[in-house]
């Protein structure tokens, strides 16, 4: 099974510099989760935006900040943009505490990509980030919502994807060594090449 998740799985490296975090995702999701803790009941972005609980304060980023991915992809804005339209710093910051508590539930069993390594091994299950601005012009919208249609090109796109052989170059987005290394830190979005 494929899960494609429509938020930023990381930040740029420029935030790992700034907080003195190692390049490791998972040091990365614990350090997060203690100053963002969206994964407990009533904790909302906003109340830790407000300060009144966890500490984004202490893990912050700037908005001129872009993954490598988002650059490549044009169009994508920083995790760090909040409150315009078209921004995934909301859905990033609450999203990623959830990550972590998949990750820890189900173990192994599923392969977080590109942070668990680029090919995904047979018989495991893939989360993966995606954009759905790659692939919701490809189909009509007939009476879906915006939402809806953002769902249902993605999961069309990545369907038709696996039967034409495709998907497993999605899996390989052309990179050099140094791109490479970053995006598997940064976090990649599927199906940006």
């Amino acid at each position: 099974m494929l899960v494609g998740i429509d938020h930023g799985f990381s930040f740029p490296l420029a935030y790992f510099a700034r907080h003195n975090l190692p390049h490791n995702w998972d040091t990365f999701l614990d350090d997060f989760c203690a100053h963002w803790p969206t994964d407990q009941d009533n904790v909302y972005i906003q109340f830790i935006r407000d300060g009144l609980c966890g500490n984004g304060a202490a893990r912050t980023g700037s908005t001129k900040w872009r993954r490598l991915t988002e650059v490549r992809a044009r169009a994508a804005k920083s995790v760090f943009q909040f409150g315009v339209t078209g921004q995934v710093a909301a859905s990033t910051h609450a999203g990623i505490p959830w990550l972590r508590h998949v990750r820890r539930a189900v173990g192994p069993s599923v392969h977080f990509w590109p942070f668990d390594g680029w090919t995904p091994p047979s018989g495991r299950h893939v989360v993966a980030e995606v954009y759905p601005s790659l692939w919701r012009h490809l189909y009509r919208s007939d009476s879906r919502t915006s939402d809806q249609h953002d769902a249902y090109a993605v999961c069309r796109s990545l369907q038709e994807a696996d039967a034409t052989g495709k998907l497993m170059q999605f899996f390989d987005p052309q990179l050099g060594p140094h791109e490479r290394s970053t995006a598997q830190i940064e976090g990649w979005i599927l199906g940006v090449a």
